[in-house]
């Protein structure tokens, strides 16, 4: 499907400037989903529309599905392959309280914490928020690996071309750097 085409899981883009597309009382946040258990592609498509269901959020843009490999250490080599995608949402929560409702969602997906970078029946990653930054115990924005990470920048890319990392330049100039790494756009 390409960038144009409208379908339920690609509301329309407002053709605004990135800072353009909120309005004052709203913040524009960008969401990373991913899985790698249990049906990941319908793992994904569902958590796009439970964040379209959180209260005081509108999903906006939802990219297209991505398949990648995992990223770590030698015990994740042995995982499944995860399906990514980005959504943009416009929203009137804080960023701690968007947090609190991007990981009730992973709860109710069944998500577990069972060691750093196990399995996921669903991941949930505040990327942005509008232009803050917050370095703190509970919240990093923007995150802090986001623009390492080609399963995030390609999604990003495909709904936000002219997306902002704050402190890092935009996001289209990090795509040099993780063109490498294995990422692939699956069909609609």
């Amino acid at each position: 499907m390409s960038d144009g085409d409208k379908t339920s899981t690609h509301p329309e883009q407002p053709e605004h400037s990135h800072s353009a597309l909120a309005t004052p009382t709203e913040h524009l946040a960008y969401v990373a989903l991913g899985a790698n258990l249990a049906d990941p592609q319908a793992q994904v498509r569902a958590a796009a529309r439970a964040l379209a269901g959180v209260a005081e959020c509108r999903l906006q843009r939802l990219s297209s599905l991505y398949r990648t490999a995992p990223v770590g250490g030698r015990v994740i080599r042995r995982q499944a392959d995860f399906i990514n995608a980005v959504a943009a949402l416009h929203t009137r929560l804080t960023p701690a309280q968007l947090l609190d409702a991007l990981l009730a969602i992973e709860r109710v997906f069944g998500r577990r914490r069972e060691y750093h970078h196990a399995p996921r029946t669903l991941d949930l990653d505040l990327l942005l928020y509008d232009d803050l930054v917050v370095d703190s115990q509970r919240l990093s924005l923007p995150h802090p690996r986001m623009h390492l990470r080609a399963f995030v920048i390609a999604p990003l890319l495909e709904i936000a071309p002219q997306a902002p990392i704050p402190g890092r330049g935009s996001a289209a100039a990090w795509w040099p750097a993780v063109s490498r790494q294995a990422v692939e756009r699956l069909a609609d």
